[in-house]
C-alpha cells in the first residue's frame, strides 16, 4: 500500500474518531446543508431507499468542494453496484451482508483497479471526465476506503478472518440485523448482541481496523457511549431523523408558546 491522501481511510486505519452521517433523501440541497455542517464524511444509503446512481451523483457534487468525504452504502456486494458509484465520485464504500472472508475479498476487488481488483476503468466524474485520469488511477486504490458491514451471527464468527482481508479498512455494525439472525430480533441490548458488539470492537483492535456504528438517535449520552464502547467510525443520525426531530421540536415550542398565550 501506498502513501494514503484521503483522511477517512487514514483515519480508518490509524483507529481515529471521524463523525458522519447518513442520507436516506436523494436531493442535492440535502448534501449541501449537511456538508456545510461539518461533517467528516456523509454517506449515501443506496440498499434501503429508492437513492439510483444518477442521484447519488448529484449528492457528490453536493459535497464537492467541500471538507466532507462523499461515501455510499451500495445496495449489494456487487461489482457493478461498487463500480459505479466510484465512478459517480464515491470516495469509499460501505458493504452491505458480509459474512465471510470470501465476501470481503469480493468487495475489496470490486473497488480496487487491477492488480489489487476488477475495477473496470473509464472517463467519469471522479476523474474530471478523463482530463486526471492518470492523477486518479494513481492514487485510487491508496485512497478508496472500503468498510464491510457485520449484521449476522456468522460474520461475528468470522470476524478476524474478515478483518484479515488486505483492503478492508474496517466494520460497521449492525446491531439490529444481528439480533435477527441471534433470533431475537430488536433486542440489541441483551447480553449475547452487547457481547458481539464486543467481539468485533476487540477483533478490530487487534487487527488494527476501525469499527463504526450508527448512532441513530444522536443524544449526548448515546454518542459517549459509542466512542467509549470504541467505535471510531461513527454515523450520527441520518436526514430523515434531523428533518422529524427539529420540525416536531419547533412545532411543539410554537404550540406551547401559542397556548400560554391564549390562556393569558
Amino acid at each position: 500500500m501506498g502513501e494514503v491522501n484521503s483522511p477517512v481511510r487514514k483515519a480508518l486505519l490509524e483507529r481515529t474518531v471521524t463523525l458522519g452521517t447518513w442520507i436516506q433523501m436523494g436531493h442535492p440541497a440535502v448534501a449541501e446543508i449537511l456538508a456545510l455542517a461539518g461533517f467528516d464524511w456523509i454517506a449515501a444509503d443506496c440498499e434501503h431507499t429508492d437513492i439510483n446512481v444518477s442521484q447519488f451523483a448529484g449528492l457528490a457534487r453536493g459535497m464537492y468542494g467541500r471538507d466532507t468525504v462523499p461515501l455510499v452504502r451500495v445496495r449489494e456486494n456487487d461489482t457493478l453496484a461498487i463500480r459505479q458509484m466510484l465512478d459517480m465520485g464515491a470516495q469509499g464504500v460501505i458493504v452491505p451482508l458480509v459474512n465471510t472472508a470470501e465476501e470481503a475479498a469480493r468487495a475489496v476487488a470490486a473497488a480496487k483497479y487491477p492488480p489489487q481488483g476488477v475495477r473496470g476503468f473509464c472517463f467519469s466524474r471522479m476523474n474530471e471526465w478523463g482530463s486526471e485520469f492518470e492523477t486518479y488511477l494513481a492514487r485510487a486504490n491508496d485512497d478508496i476506503a472500503v468498510v464491510v458491514m457485520i449484521e449476522s451471527k456468522q460474520g461475528v464468527e468470522n470476524i478476524d478472518s474478515i478483518l484479515a482481508v488486505e483492503g478492508v479498512d474496517g466494520i460497521f455494525v449492525g446491531p439490529y440485523d444481528i439480533s435477527g439472525s441471534y433470533g431475537i430480533p430488536g433486542q440489541t441490548s441483551a447480553p449475547i448482541i452487547q457481547e458481539a458488539c464486543r467481539t468485533l470492537v476487540e477483533a478490530c483492535e487487534r487487527a488494527g481496523k476501525s469499527a463504526g456504528l450508527h448512532v441513530v438517535l444522536p443524544t449526548p449520552e448515546a454518542i459517549v457511549k459509542a466512542i467509549a464502547d470504541g467505535f471510531t467510525f461513527i454515523a450520527l443520525g441520518v436526514d430523515a431523523v434531523f428533518l422529524n426531530d427539529g420540525a416536531r421540536a419547533a412545532l411543539a415550542v410554537g404550540r406551547g408558546a401559542a397556548s400560554t398565550t391564549k390562556e393569558s
